[in-house]
């Protein structure tokens, strides 16, 4: 009879603790991209702020995240994983702490700042951790357990949110971090190997701090309106930012990303078709529970609720994406699946009182379903073609992008409500208005995927672990 060993034993028992540690990381980081969104209209009350007010509650954590995301690696290679790792959740369960004790919505932001330092360690460590210290064989199964929490995170995210609303005060959406991050602490300090330390190569602040400058000074030139003296300041620095990188990038030895990078056709194609995409998809999580709650009067568990169809839709039509796109390729079914998010996006301006709740329910659906494949097509044709060399770099940009896209989205959605109130005198139409506009970027944003190079993608090489990603 085969007996396991008691070291082996030991080390698979390890070995399942550290993914249960990366997979509670991710979760927390996901849940807490949704949880606040039900809970917006409550906050701002409690604040005594305009629920639209609040666009900086969201985009301050994602951007933050956006801005960090590519120095994350180089921190676990500098100071070692296990010490990285167990400070991002010590930083993220402090900025949970921050958030509830506020009572401002500028203490909101900076406590939000600092919940986005800590969970923009908290997916990539975890990745790393999992590639050092899972074997080869069982790397694909270990990632996808922890993708897992990236399909969780959404579904119990609104619901949760609106529940602790309900039942209790915002207070708690952040609150609840904290027994699960002491809890992980103590994990980590147990069960996470420590990983080598110091074997970092030099990290490019600089190149960091330009595309840093780039993001955060074009989002509030957005955030300030087409006509404040201060937009086209910040538009410039913007600008001007992201120009000095290209020079920059040149010069410098081991650059942030190298400009080899777009010199791959698919990959620049397509992170500038996931960047405008996902700006409209990035506004409906925003905008709906706003919706729901100030213009149809639900409360905010059934507001949660409503938005169950759009996660759920989201993760069943992943085993569907490969058999499509084998069917049909990349190009073709990024175009046609893009005016379906878009058409689905402007359908929500239908949305008003009386209105059926089977047809709402069929509107999330759809596009929880496209949307959710869409997010899948487009991480795989952005970095398939990418070499061994530039796949981290490739994927670190990518991220980032991603990142910037939704608090694009959620500043640009809310404007446009904001916008359409003042001239309209009431909210109704201007949420309408919003959900067209959001719903045409996006429709749009379909031509750029005609613009791939059908050449270099062969469908029939699609694997089913290439396009699992959010």
């Amino acid at each position: 009879m085969h007996t396991v060993s008691a070291p082996a034993a030991g080390q698979d028992f390890s070995r399942k603790a550290m993914l249960w540690i990366v997979f509670a990381g991710f979760f927390m980081q996901t849940l807490d991209t949704t949880i606040v969104n039900t809970a917006l209209p409550s906050m701002a009350h409690s604040l005594g702020e305009s629920p639209l007010d609040l666009k900086p509650v969201v985009v301050a954590y994602t951007l933050t995240m956006a801005m960090l995301t590519p120095a994350s690696g180089w921190l676990a290679d500098k100071f070692g994983t296990r010490r990285v790792y167990f400070s991002a959740i010590l930083i993220f369960v402090l900025g949970s702490v921050f958030c509830a004790a506020a009572s401002t919505l500028s203490q909101l932001v900076i406590a939000r700042v600092l919940q986005g330092i800590g969970g923009s360690m908290l997916l990539p460590i975890g990745r790393l951790a999992v590639l050092r210290n899972v074997p080869g064989e069982q790397y694909i199964a270990a990632l996808a357990f922890v993708s897992i929490a990236g399909q969780v995170g959404p579904i119990f995210g609104p619901v949760l949110g609106g529940w602790l609303v309900q039942g209790a005060s915002w207070h708690w959406i952040f609150l609840i971090n904290v027994p699960v991050g002491m809890v992980g602490l103590f994990a980590v300090r147990r069960y996470l190997p420590r990983g080598e330390a110091g074997t970092a190569p030099p990290f490019d602040w600089i190149g960091c701090g330009l595309l840093s400058l780039c993001m955060v000074t074009f989002s509030l030139a957005l955030e300030n309106g087409a006509h404040s003296p201060w937009s086209a300041l910040l538009a410039a620095v913007s600008i001007g930012s992201g120009l000095l990188y290209i020079p920059h990038a040149r010069r410098h030895a081991e650059p942030l990303f190298r400009l080899a990078l777009f010199r791959e056709p698919n990959f620049s194609v397509g992170l500038i078709g996931n960047l405008v995409c996902r700006i409209g998809s990035g506004a409906v999580p925003f905008l709906l529970p706003l919706l729901f709650q100030l213009q149809l009067g639900y409360s905010p568990f059934h507001s949660g609720l409503m938005l169950l169809p759009i996660a759920i839709a989201g993760t069943i039509s992943k085993r569907w994406i490969v058999p499509l796109v084998n069917r049909f390729g990349y190009d073709m079914f990024l175009l046609v699946n893009t005016w379906i998010v878009g058409v689905s996006i402007a359908s929500f301006a239908a949305m008003s009182p009386g209105w059926p709740l089977a047809l709402s329910m069929l509107q999330l659906s759809v596009f929880g379903c496209a949307n959710s494949m869409q997010f899948a097509a487009m991480n795989s044709v952005t970095l398939k073609g990418l070499s061994r060399e530039d796949a981290g770099s490739g994927n670190s940009l990518f991220s980032m992008v991603q990142m910037l896209a939704i608090g694009l989205g959620v500043t640009i959605g809310g404007g446009l409500v904001s916008v359409f109130s003042a001239k309209l005198g009431t909210a109704a139409p201007a949420y309408r208005l919003a959900f067209l506009g959001m719903g045409l970027v996006t429709v749009l944003s379909g031509l750029v995927f005609r613009r791939l190079d059908a050449r270099q993608i062969n469908p029939k090489c699609v694997k089913r672990e290439a396009v699992q990603g959010r």
